[in-house]
């Protein structure tokens, strides 16, 4: 008598960088016929998971609505403002304050839970940041893939002088936007950043929820966190990167640099007139950008409108931005010839993937630095939180990119000498194209398909 076949089920938080990279590797699975996918995430992604469906149904399993300190998107003005603040330390603490809720995590886990026991998952797959998911996995000891959507150094390098690391000792710490190697005082500053990481939580209120963390474990049977334990306890890692998008070290076996996660392209087809046959009418494009969590003032807003307007003659902007943003745009009347502004786009990848748009100008989140060597796009960088500064490091040193000298300030003449230097030196532009190369040649969603579909406990339940 055959075994009965037991599902994989992928686990994410709402966030579009977590969650974009696996709904495209679930739909590649769809593809590929493999049965019985499951999908959990917050409700208000039940309409993208359940599009998935190809030759097999993904079945959407909700963990209910999204808890407002684990979203950035529904993060309110004074969160933005000191998590987008100047200092890296303290914006890097104001994340940690906001977002450490031992509280909400034990209610994650126990929705989670109630899934597992419904679904009897053969195999997880979860995003890195969803610890309540890895928690889960541990605790039933069901095998789990780790999705890495960031560098891999992210992951692999500890945060503290005395935690568990895969990288050397002198490797920047995550969110420090350091460069390696550094001089003298950038060590220095590297191994402070790490002792105020340790030290903030002997804060009396972080110390309270140190506690409450501690209890809920206590309750609920789990072990005591360790960030390392995710990546040992993983079946596997794939990250949405290549190592030649970081600084070097050695990465363990089980990390698999797939590259950037991109579903068939087009992705959206041209049922009408739009961006995509705007891009076919130019002939060199920059393209602006700033992802979900970027909230822009009047005055960044009209600064933006100006370097288009420096621009026209020359090259036109493609801008996308939220529609509750537009209200800050001057009169429809004074917008410069040369901008174009959509508050929604089809598909973020056809418009990198247009050979006329020329260099992209970016938030410098995972997911659109990854995207935009991808596709051989030289970037100006606007970093404003954690991750962002490290990839915008990272990119200025590897040649495909120019970071502003003041993120949290939009100045017009900054912002125009940046976006002149990378659109007029070819080298910009071929170092982008070589590094595209080694990304498509990663394999990305089809790599990472194989992968999950040769692990020994698929490999196992196929034959039983």
């Amino acid at each position: 008598m055959s075994t009965p076949a037991r599902p994989i089920l992928f686990v994410s938080l709402p966030e579009s960088g977590l969650l974009n990279p696996l709904l495209v590797l679930a739909g590649e699975l769809t593809r590929r016929g493999v049965p019985d996918l499951w999908f959990a995430t917050d409700e208000p992604r039940r309409t993208e998971v359940e599009r998935l469906a190809r030759r097999t149904r993904v079945a959407f399993a909700s963990l209910g609505e999204v808890f407002g300190e684990l979203s950035a998107v529904t993060w309110d003005d004074d969160v933005y403002r000191a998590v987008t603040q100047t200092s890296r330390f303290k914006a890097h603490r104001a994340v940690v304050r906001h977002s450490y809720r031992p509280d909400l995590h034990a209610e994650k886990f126990r929705r989670l839970e109630t899934v597992v026991d419904k679904v009897s998952p053969a195999l997880m797959v979860i995003d890195c940041m969803s610890g309540f998911a890895i928690d889960v996995a541990l605790s039933r000891e069901i095998p789990f893939v780790l999705s890495v959507p960031f560098l891999p150094s992210n992951v692999l390098t500890s945060y503290n002088p005395f935690g568990r690391s895969y990288t050397p000792r002198d490797f920047p710490v995550p969110h420090s936007g350091l460069p390696y190697p550094m001089r003298f005082t950038q060590r220095l500053s590297n191994t402070v950043f790490r002792l105020r990481t340790l030290a903030m939580f002997f804060n009396p209120a972080l110390g309270k929820l140190l506690s409450e963390d501690a209890r809920y474990r206590r309750e609920l049977r789990l072990p005591r966190p360790d960030p390392m334990t995710r990546i040992e306890k993983a079946d596997l890692v794939l990250c949405n990167s290549i190592a030649e998008l970081d600084y070097p070290f050695e990465i363990p076996e089980k990390v698999k640099l797939v590259g950037a996660m991109m579903p068939p392209l087009p992705e959206a087809p041209r049922t009408e007139p739009g961006p995509a046959d705007w891009l076919d009418a130019q002939s060199s494009v920059v393209y602006m950008g700033f992802g979900t969590i970027t909230r822009l003032t009047r005055e960044q807003v009209a600064a933006l409108v100006e370097v288009a307007r420096r621009l026209d003659g020359r090259h036109q902007v493609l801008w996308k931005l939220p529609k509750e943003q537009q209200p800050l745009l001057p009169p429809a009347a004074t917008l410069p010839g040369n901008l174009r502004v959509e508050s929604w786009l089809p598909s973020q990848l056809d418009v990198l993937a247009h050979p006329n748009v020329k260099v992209f100008f970016t938030h410098g989140g995972g997911n659109g630095f990854n995207e935009g060597v991808y596709f051989g796009k030289p970037m100006v960088m606007r970093p404003l939180w954690v991750d962002c500064f490290d990839q915008a490091v990272r990119g200025r040193d590897i040649g495909i990119s120019l970071t502003l000298d003041r993120p949290q300030e939009v100045d017009p003449e900054d912002v125009l000498d940046k976006l002149t230097r990378v659109l007029e030196d070819p080298g910009f532009r071929e170092r982008s194209q070589s590094l595209g190369e080694l990304q498509r040649r990663a394999g990305g969603r089809c790599a990472a398909a194989d992968l999950i579909c040769d692990l020994p406990v698929l490999a196992q339940r196929a034959s039983a």
